[in-house]
């Protein structure tokens, strides 16, 4: 399927003094799942249909059964099935009903339907760009930072995102932890007193019974030094009546728990998942999301902006905005990275910083995650710096002298590369470009 056209560069304009979106009437998510819901599963009750096990149970699969729910041509199908072979579809019907199937450039569309850029742009990117395979200290649990860690407990989704940072896991046919594995994590959880938060994710780890998931919880609420519990999942967005009140329930009893969402457009934003976000929340459970920068989806201020202010009016905290990792059979859904910090330029100063993510690049090789904002500093001296405000107004502020002698060279006691220290010897103005160069 061409799902082509991604023109849209980031746009707030030649700088402009305000932030003036289009006047664009947009049919509401609720409108477009109803009508598709009709006309797609007409059949099915509201019984099943609200059965998040009747959803994930009946997730397309194949090119042949999607073509019969959204016009595919000949070689079209064709093409697909390719695609396929390598990087299987999967996805909701009720995530389903939220695109418009007439419009092959639709943001919904681009993320979970394949698309033939895929295998022909394949020999961009890595398979493992974090390098977590390298910081995987058993089968499962990624040790990255010094006070957290990563449990992967399935590689199985209910859609299959075509921008996955995990993509070559689903080369592997479904697989879910085992009691052993999930033990052997635990234990080195329980050896390792410096972890503090634990992040559980996948695949998604939604996809678990909660009476399986309540066993992972429970385990690690035996752990003394895990304070937090993180849990990464894609359901409130793709399939939100799997936050159901059994599991809310469950997550109650082994707070605290945060969960980590994916919206990544204001249209995923319905009545079905602002429900779901608010049941979590009255179970103690916050709610933040991590969007990614994807090409035709959200590389704009104006896209940014809705999507932002959606998450806020459900009381869900727009968290990190990511670059699209480097990451095989994603390129064509990649930007360049001025677009993003062009996002967080436009949107500065326009919006409560509340709705402004932060933007972040997650460095390949295991560098771990660097947070990157436009530049603000014109020149900074030990006495005053030069500043700039998101008008583009110079400001002058006086640098309070230090207490003691400084030492930036030294990050929690250790001596930092050469390449990132600045040379003592270097006392004057530190000059840095007032626009940067497109």
């Amino acid at each position: 399927m061409n799902t082509s056209t991604m023109a849209a560069e980031a746009a707030h304009g030649a700088r402009s003094p305000a932030y003036a979106p289009e006047e664009v009437e947009e049919e509401p998510p609720s409108s477009a799942l109803l009508r598709n819901r009709a006309r797609f599963f007409g059949d099915v009750s509201e019984e099943s249909w609200n059965d998040w096990k009747w959803q994930f149970r009946n997730r397309i699969t194949s090119i042949d059964e999607l073509a019969q729910l959204i016009p595919l041509s000949a070689e079209e199908r064709a093409a697909l099935s390719q695609v396929t072979s390598k990087y299987p579809l999967s996805v909701t019907p009720y995530y389903l009903c939220l695109i418009d199937p007439n419009d092959r450039n639709d943001p919904i569309m681009r993320q979970a339907i394949p698309c033939v850029r895929e295998i022909t742009m394949g020999g961009f990117g890595l398979e493992d760009p974090l390098e977590e395979r390298g910081d995987s200290v058993v089968p499962g649990l990624v040790h990255r930072y010094p006070d957290r860690v990563l449990m992967v407990l399935t590689n199985i989704c209910p859609v299959y995102c075509r921008h996955c940072t995990r993509k070559r896991e689903w080369c592997h046919g479904a697989w879910t932890r085992t009691s052993a594995e999930i033990e052997a994590m635990v234990d080195y959880i329980r050896r390792n007193n410096n972890i503090r938060d634990v992040i559980i994710s996948g695949g998604d780890p939604l996809t678990l019974s909660t009476r399986r998931l309540e066993q992972v919880l429970s385990a690690l609420r035996q752990v003394g030094h895990v304070e937090i519990v993180r849990i990464g999942s894609r359901f409130p967005v793709v399939l939100p009546q799997r936050i159901d009140e059994e599991l809310c329930s469950m997550l109650s009893r082994y707070g605290p728990i945060w969960l980590n969402t994916h919206f990544n457009h204001e249209r995923e934003i319905g009545p079905e998942s602002a429900m779901a976000c608010d049941r979590l929340l009255r179970s103690g459970v916050p709610v933040s999301n991590q969007s990614v920068l994807l090409r035709g989806v959200n590389d704009s201020v104006e896209a940014q902006m809705k999507l932002c202010h959606g998450l806020l009016r459900i009381k869900v905290r727009p968290y990190y905005l990511f670059q699209c990792d480097e990451v095989q059979g994603t390129e064509h859904l990649r930007t360049p990275v001025d677009v993003g910090l062009d996002i967080i330029e436009g949107m500065r100063g326009h919006t409560s910083g509340l709705a402004i993510p932060t933007f972040v690049v997650d460095l390949p090789d295991g560098g771990g995650k660097v947070p990157l904002q436009p530049n603000y500093v014109v020149s900074h001296t030990r006495d005053q710096l030069a500043l700039r405000n998101y008008e583009f107004r110079l400001f002058r502020y006086r640098n309070p002298a230090p207490s003691r002698p400084s030492n930036r060279r030294r990050r929690n006691g250790k001596r930092l590369h050469p390449s990132c220290a600045k040379p003592e010897s270097q006392t004057g103005t530190v000059a840095l470009p007032l626009r940067r160069t497109r």
